[in-house]
């Protein structure tokens, strides 16, 4: 999809800022994960937090433009993902003089915490597998030289990552994963610093 064309693609810097809260994050990727609608009492329950203290971050997503609210259901607010088509909401990223790099690292910043905290949680789960084909936790860092061709594979894998850990529920599709990433271009130290010795 050309980027253009994205109704899901923030460009705003200070879209990107709203998202710099992890609570903020959670609620976009829990709307997302529950088909881009729901209600409050549904988001509050998949987020294990009190609806109450859900409203805030609401108002002040639906203020910035990535959250609008429906027309209430039985009496309960309802509120969906702005754009069209499936999945997240997606960061542009523009790293110019004018660009959004600081809303970047404080987006980024509120992901890993996230992650942290999913990774630890499931650390204490009796349901958490560790290995073979159903392994549902798992964490590493990799740092190698990569051909052009190398660089174009790792995107697609994990645009494909992005595309099956971001499917609403379904039927067939009952176990809740989340998926932190970050790729990142790197330089060689040409020294390495002296080790101390004691």
């Amino acid at each position: 999809m050309d980027e253009g064309d994205d109704l899901r693609l923030i460009r705003d810097p200070a879209q990107v800022r709203l998202l710099s809260s992890g609570v903020r994050q959670e609620m976009v990727d829990t709307l997302a994960a529950l088909g881009g609608a729901a209600g409050v009492a549904s988001l509050a329950e998949q987020l294990g937090r009190p609806a109450d203290g859900l409203y805030y971050h609401l108002r002040a997503l639906v203020a910035g433009g990535l959250v609008e609210e429906l027309p209430s259901e039985g009496g309960e607010r309802r509120f969906r993902l702005v754009g069209g088509g499936d999945g997240p909401l997606r960061l542009s990223y523009d790293l110019g003089p004018n660009g959004n790099a600081a809303e970047l690292r404080a987006f980024i910043h509120g992901l890993l915490q996230i992650a942290d905290r999913d990774f630890q949680a499931a650390l204490g789960r009796s349901d958490t597998v560790v290995a073979g084909p159903a392994r549902t936790l798992w964490a590493s860092r990799n740092k190698g030289w990569l051909a052009a061709a190398d660089v174009a594979e790792v995107n697609a894998l994990l645009a494909r990552l992005g595309e099956l850990t971001s499917q609403p529920k379904a039927d067939g599709r009952e176990q809740l994963l989340s998926l932190a990433f970050v790729l990142s271009p790197t330089e060689a130290r040409s020294k390495r610093r002296a080790l101390r010795t004691p």
